[in-house]
This record gives structure tokens, sequence and C-alpha cells, in this order.
């Protein structure tokens, strides 16, 4: 399979009245054609912050370090996105070879416009089509994610569609320009279980279908499980575990990981007690020295966690941690 995004130590800083904040350090990792990469963390980990780099649209001040590189690999040659300055430029990346799917449709879609026309709209944006083409091609793609009477549909505003059914209208509108690249910021949150299980098929059959990579960005390590290939576990702005899925999930190595499947509710053990991880992430203001995890970790080996940054180690042939309990080998 080959690349169609690469990352590279992406480490992106906000500047504020308290000086410079780090939410994303030193961040690397690659999506291929055909694959879907989760990215999991709680809450203030930099998800959504390290999605929104992919598609430069992180607040004007964001300060990205001369190290950072987010390579576009396309048809026509590689496209380094930090690079891009002009809004003309972006329109290749945002909306072109990448869409992202938000968490809330509602607070994607224009209320007092019609789905229709905001489909409209961005197909003439970003392709040489017609009105009445990229109405017709609206409503085929209303039509392909499942929703019913496509043809009614598409002229109903947000407020008139159920959850399920405004974020298969969202889903629509990201592919309807066909991206290479797709960004799903917790798509499933907002959803009752039944819609969520419709909406991870709708994922499977859409790379499938368009050969596209995802990037599903979730705290949910089930979803995790059901949807994708790889998985990048984050937290507190860095990279900390990452490799095939069912690897890191059925034999996580770094204890965040670990804490993070504890904490999971059990079926079979209804009677036994949850274990969450102890304490709060820390905010960016008060980034622990050393490892960014020594606050709440409960394996830690000494001095070097307080004080030294964990390399990233190769732990099997595709399963890589940051963490010091492992040697240069891999080896505990």
């Amino acid at each position: 399979m080959s690349d169609l995004i690469t990352v590279q130590n992406l480490t992106l800083q906000f500047r504020t009245d308290e000086g410079l904040i780090t939410a994303v350090e030193d961040v690397s990792f690659r999506v291929r054609k055909g694959e879907v990469m989760g990215l999991v963390g709680e809450s203030g980990s930099g998800k959504s912050v390290t999605a929104k780099a992919l598609m430069h649209l992180n607040a004007k001040n964001a300060v990205y370090t001369p190290e950072s590189k987010i390579i576009l690999h396309t048809d026509e040659g590689d496209l380094d996105v930090l690079s891009l300055r002009k809004a003309a430029d972006m329109k290749v990346v945002r909306g072109g070879a990448i869409s992202m799917i938000f968490q809330e449709p509602m607070a994607s879609f224009a209320p007092a416009i019609s789905i229709g026309k905001q489909m409209v709209e961005q197909l003439m944006l970003h392709s040489d089509m017609t009105k009445k083409q990229a109405r017709s091609h609206s409503i085929e793609m209303l039509d392909r994610v499942g929703i019913s009477d496509p043809h009614k549909r598409v002229d109903q505003f947000a407020f008139e569609l159920s959850g399920g059914m405004r974020q298969r209208a969202m889903i629509a509108m990201a592919l309807s320009t066909n991206p290479k690249l797709l960004i799903a910021d917790e798509p499933t949150t907002a959803l009752d279980v039944t819609i969520q299980a419709q909406v991870i098929d709708l994922m499977h059959d859409l790379v499938k279908e368009f050969d596209m990579g995802i990037i599903f960005i979730t705290h949910d390590l089930g979803v995790v499980a059901q949807t994708c290939d790889y998985v990048s576990v984050m937290y507190l702005g860095r990279l900390i575990e990452k490799g095939p899925v069912r690897e890191v999930i059925r034999d996580p190595r770094h204890p965040y990981t670990q804490g993070l499947i504890d904490a999971l509710p059990k079926l079979d053990e209804l009677d036994k007690p949850l274990t969450p991880i102890p304490g709060d992430i820390p905010s960016p203001l008060e980034r622990p020295k050393g490892c960014v995890f020594n606050t709440r970790c409960s394996k830690i080996v000494g001095d070097v966690c307080m004080n030294d940054l964990p390399r990233d180690v190769q732990v099997d042939p595709v399963h890589r941690v940051a963490c010091h309990i492992y040697n240069e080998e891999g080896q505990a």
C-alpha cells in the first residue's frame, strides 16, 4: 500500500498571554491507502489539534517548529502542507485531498441553509460541476451513505434530521469531493450503540469502495478494536504507543494504554469495580518534566522517569512504545 500522508516530528505550540504552550510534541506517523488508523487518548491529549494540523485548520496563534513536516502524497507529487499560506492554495488540501467529519454535525452545518445547498456549494468550489450536476451528485452521495428518500432530505435543514442521519449527511458531504484521506473526529460519540454500529460498518464499506485512508479519532477503545487497522495512543501531545490494533489491544506495553484497557467495563465481570487511571491529565501549562505520564504512572522506574523523555523503542517488528521500562532492544 502506498502512503497518503506522512507526519514527521510535528511539534505545535500556541502563543498565549502565559507564553508558548505546547499542545503536540514530536509526533510522527503515516497513513496509507485502504488503511484506518485510530488516534486514541483522553480529552486534552492533543488528538483534534493534531488532526486539524493536517488541514492547516488550527488558530492563527499556532506555531509549528521548523522540524515539523506534514507531507501529503498526491498524484501530482508530494505537497508540504505546512508551507501553504494562501487560502487558494489550501483548496488542494481542505475538501480536496482531505475531508474531515466533526464530532457534532450541528456545529458543522449552517442551521439556516439546507443540507443540499451546502453540499452543492462545496462541490462547485472544488470541481467544475454545474449547479445541476452538483445537486445530482449530492443526492447520489446521500443515498450511498444510507439516507432514505435522499431527493427529499437534500432540501431539509440539519435540525430536521435525527442525530444518526445528520452524521450520515456529514459523511456524505465529506465524501462528495472524493478525498484521498478522511479524518473522522469522534464521529460516533454522540450516537446510540445501534447507530454507532451502522456508522462503523459504513466506514469499512467506504475504505473498500474508495480505497481511501481514514484517521479515526476517539477515546473509545471498543470502537477502535472494531474499526481500525492500526492505533496510535496519545497522551499530553505525545505518541506513547503505536502498532496494529489487535497487537496493542491484546498486549498493551505502555502503562497508560494498560490503564485505558483496564478501565473498560467487562460484561463477564459485572461485580468487579472499575479501575480508572488515578489523577487527571495535566494542563499543558503544567507539562511534567521527563515522561509526560509520570504524574499518574504506577510503574515508575526511578528518577529517569522524572527527568528524561523516554525513547521510542520497538518491542516487536510492528509495535513501538515510548517508556523507560523498555531498553533499546525493546526488552522490559
